[in-house]
């Protein structure tokens, strides 16, 4: 115990004495001495490396002031808070507000601004939120889609970052030892806000803002969000257990299904873990478990990993720690939460991605390092996956609405939790946050504001009615909180943004199917069964379509195999395809279904133009890239019913989706833009936009006169 303390109070002193003044205005509290250190040498070299920097602190504090008034100086306000509801709809909002339903929105319109915000071409959230923290539209900061082509392979990959393996491999038997570690390559262009500010001296609290993996090294602290990973690598992998005896797939879209073996009252299975990267192999290391169950009380009891847990039927455990032992004793750890679907007559067990365990991090999710660890300390286990919420299991119909409602709402607290600790943190500067249930939840449930929607068919319709209205008032109840947080604040600045709208996804659209229908795209031997383009002929294939929104020539010299020349003949067949699909209509309903195709060249200026899908697809309301054709699979028919829970989206025509603005300040601008809220942010803060920026910085009617300046300045 007292060796424990000793490190603890060490630790703290540690904290204290190397981060910079900012930090200590923030960070100063219970909690705050947790770090990474484990061997002795570590700890005795960092003991006298502290106690240099506690003798040198009375001076770099002094510097620190300077630095902090001199930073301030400009600036019209003290403090920024930005709160990023992804997916919020202003045309909802405007219904939900005139019905009552949404108290401090509509006092924050009345007292303030309510504004529809343009959002990106596409209207992804990716795309959007990688707009919002650096002020330029796609070509200069290199995000079009979640997915971007691989031209040697036409395989999709993850657009913002990537894993680069060492070059150098140590082969001693059946192990493979990698000679240095993977490094994480973020993979969006441009420069953040919050960087900026940085630099001039601003501190900022960036906290689940998407495209932030891995985490850049900045003046302030940040929690990573969309795109980071599960434990296995995937972008969400979950894994379901039943005793059931089924011909199903054993693969579903997004997890797993494996089979629970019964033995002496006991069902036991395997988790799959991390891929083991030491032996040669390379499977997944597995971890086994047992459940036993209790018919009377409906629960069961788990053993994994040497320790016990009770499962409650249709209630989701806690965060579980789980460990992976890979060759050479080496341990990868991760968290998981589980959920007992069904105890009678089959047992039916699912289980969460296995999520990056914030307090030992196989992989950065935060800046500095030990800002997962310590917000873990502070409130416990919390989800690091990207994409939390897990669409993909109510999708396949291995949870239930209630059970994703049940995860979405648990995330959302996790985060509220994390938010409000940031924000009473943050005395001077910024506080961005943003929460996402908003649009995963609409994503999963916006049939049920449609009549007759393919995936309610069967279905009572009025049973989830309620569900959008509910968490559009979750959004209101969590704005009034902060409302009182920041009541009384004139140098105060709260923002409230979302990324994109939404819109009804009844009708999924393939167009390889239409492109090969039309003589763009050529199969082997006619073959319509294969995913990811293994069916196609490139060597007789002008185009294709892969990701959410975009579409590519196949460029000779670009593609791999590709036979449409650069130049004149490449802008032929981009025109004559935009004039063929424009205006596309639906042979059942006859609804226009893409409204317009736009030349990316035409709607995008910058360095990675060229990066970008030749063809942008505006869909209309209603209307959506079908499934099948996001995998680079053909289909029979170019139009389907959408019969997944996954039934609102935001993947159409800009123009029908944009987001909101609301503000406890006015402002001027009639038509405010994504691209302007980083200029907007530096600017309040006293800097001048870089010329790298292509918005524009929002005027305020209340902030012009100087009021608030001379409050700030009186305040410091």
């Amino acid at each position: 115990m007292k060796v424990s303390r000793f490190k603890t109070i060490f630790l703290v002193i540690l904290f204290l004495a190397v981060f910079s003044p900012d930090y200590l205005n923030a960070y100063i509290g219970p909690g705050a001495g947790f770090a990474l250190i484990s061997s002795f040498l570590t700890l005795l070299l960092s003991f006298f490396l502290a106690l240099l920097s506690l003798l040198t602190l009375p001076f770099r504090l002094l510097i620190g002031v300077f630095r902090r008034r001199k930073a301030y100086v400009k600036a019209k306000i003290k403090r920024m808070v930005i709160l990023g509801l992804d997916g919020l709809d202003p045309d909802l909002c405007k219904r939900f507000m005139d019905e009552g339903k949404l108290p401090n929105f509509s006092k924050l319109m009345e007292e303030g601004s309510f504004k529809k915000l343009q959002t990106t071409y596409p209207a992804l959230s990716p795309v959007a939120w990688s707009t919002f923290a650096t002020g330029v539209n796609p070509a200069r900061h290199n995000i079009y889609d979640f997915l971007m082509r691989n031209p040697n392979t036409y395989l999709p990959e993850l657009s913002s970052s990537k894993v680069v393996q060492p070059k150098r491999v140590l082969s001693i038997g059946k192990y493979a030892i990698p000679i240095g570690k993977p490094t994480v390559k973020f993979l969006r262009k441009s420069k953040s806000f919050w960087k900026e500010l940085g630099e001039h001296g601003v501190f900022s609290h960036i906290v689940r803002v998407p495209i932030t993996f891995p985490p850049e090294k900045f003046r302030g602290a940040m929690l990573s969000a969309m795109c980071t990973p599960d434990l296995r690598g995937t972008q969400g992998s979950f894994t379901f257990y039943t005793t059931r005896e089924t011909d199903e797939a054993s693969k579903y879209t997004g997890g797993t299904r494996l089979v629970l073996t019964r033995q002496n009252g006991k069902f036991y299975g395997e988790l799959p873990g991390p891929e083991d990267v030491i032996r040669k192999s390379s499977e997944p290391i597995m971890l086994p478990f047992s459940i036993q169950i209790n018919n009377e009380k409906k629960e069961a009891q788990l053993e994994i990993g040497g320790k016990k847990y009770t499962l409650k039927e249709q209630e989701f455990t806690p965060w579980i720690k789980v460990s992976f032992k890979a060759g050479l004793g080496i341990k990868i750890h991760g968290i998981c939460q589980f959920y007992l679907r069904q105890s009678a007559p089959q047992v039916e067990l699912y289980v969460s991605p296995i999520n990056i365990d914030p307090e030992r991090p196989a992989l950065p999710i935060s800046y500095p390092y030990f800002f997962a660890v310590y917000l873990a300390k502070l409130f416990g286990s919390f989800g690091s996956l990207g994409l939390a919420e897990d669409t993909w299991a109510l999708n396949e119909q291995v949870l239930d609405e209630e059970a994703f409602l049940q995860q979405a709402y648990r995330v959302h607290e996790e985060r509220e939790e994390q938010f409000f600790h940031a924000l009473r943190k943050t005395k001077k500067g910024v506080c961005a946050c943003v929460f996402d249930g908003t649009d995963r939840i609409q994503h999963m449930f916006y049939r049920y504001l449609i009549d007759d929607h393919p995936a309610n068919r069967g279905k009572d319709q009025d049973k989830y009615k309620h569900v959008i209205a509910d968490l559009y008032q979750r959004a209101d109840s969590l704005l009034g909180k902060i409302m009182m947080e920041t009541a009384n604040e004139p140098s105060t600045l709260l923002m409230v943004i979302s990324d994109h709208g939404f819109k009804s996804f009844v009708r999924g659209i393939n167009l390889n199917s239409w492109l090969h229908q039309n003589g763009y795209l050529t199969l082997k031997n006619g073959d319509l069964t294969a995913d990811y383009f293994q069916n196609v002929d490139w060597n007789r294939t002008k185009a294709y379509a892969v990701g959410l929104a975009g579409m590519y020539l196949n460029v000779k010299g670009r593609e791999k195999f590709g036979v449409v020349p650069a130049g004149e003949e490449a802008n032929q067949l981009k025109e004559e395809i935009i004039k063929r699909l424009s205006g596309l209509k639906d042979p059942v309903s006859d609804k226009t279904a893409i409204n317009e195709v736009y030349n990316s060249k035409a709607i995008y200026k910058g360095a990675y133009v060229d990066e970008a899908p030749d063809l942008i697809i505006g869909y209309n309301d209603g209307y959506r890239i079908s499934w099948d054709a996001a995998i680079g699979k053909t289909t029979a028919e170019v139009f389907e019913d959408n019969v997944k829970c996954w039934s609102g989206d935001h993947g159409i025509d800009p123009h029908l989706v944009p987001g909101v603005l609301f503000c406890n300040h006015k402002i001027e601008n009639d038509n405010p833009a994504l691209t302007d809220m980083a200029p907007t942010v530096l600017e309040l803060f006293g800097i001048e936009t870089p010329k790298y920026m292509e918005g524009k910085a929002l005027k305020f009617a209340t902030l012009n006169n100087g009021s608030n300046k001379n409050d700030l300045n009186h305040r410091s």
